[in-house]
């Protein structure tokens, strides 16, 4: 049974900022995407070098609320499996209290059993704790650049 990848933040920002940079994608992860980033049933590419490419479809998009990717097609250079992500999903889920926003960010059924597990931890856990927060908070993030 595979035990799904975490990460979370909490900041004194507005659930409708928090959501709004959650889909500025090229804001907090990568300037190189391709596709339309904030709209129910819309699809994007995220290319990282020759390392990663992959295909998200917006299949949950409830303003303030939630925005949950499904991953349609995946690219590793370094796994041996190269459907470790290939039907998953990227969840963000936001909720606001006490003057907070809390962000929790979900790569379902992306495990510590899978291949890419522990570079995908760090990788997920930069952006979204670094990046998307340095985004939220500071209106600039740390995505990769466009041109590497």
């Amino acid at each position: 049974m595979s035990r799904d990848l975490n990460a979370s933040l909490s900041v004194a920002q507005s659930a409708q900022n928090v959501f709004n940079a959650v889909n500025n994608v090229r804001g907090w992860w990568s300037e190189r995407i391709e596709g339309v980033t904030d709209q129910i049933d819309q699809e994007f590419t995220y290319q990282r070098k020759e390392l990663h490419k992959c295909t998200m479809k917006i299949v949950e998009h409830v303003p303030d609320r939630k925005v949950v990717w499904l991953v349609l097609d995946n690219y590793f250079s370094f796994t041996q499996d190269q459907s470790e992500w290939i039907g998953t999903r990227v969840e963000f889920e936001i909720s606001e209290s006490g003057g907070k926003t809390d962000l929790n960010f979900t790569h379902h059924g992306l495990g510590p059993e899978h291949e890419c597990y522990n570079i995908c931890f760090d990788a997920w856990t930069f952006y979204i704790t670094e990046s998307l927060r340095d985004l939220i908070t500071k209106g600039v993030g740390q995505p990769n650049p466009l041109v590497e």
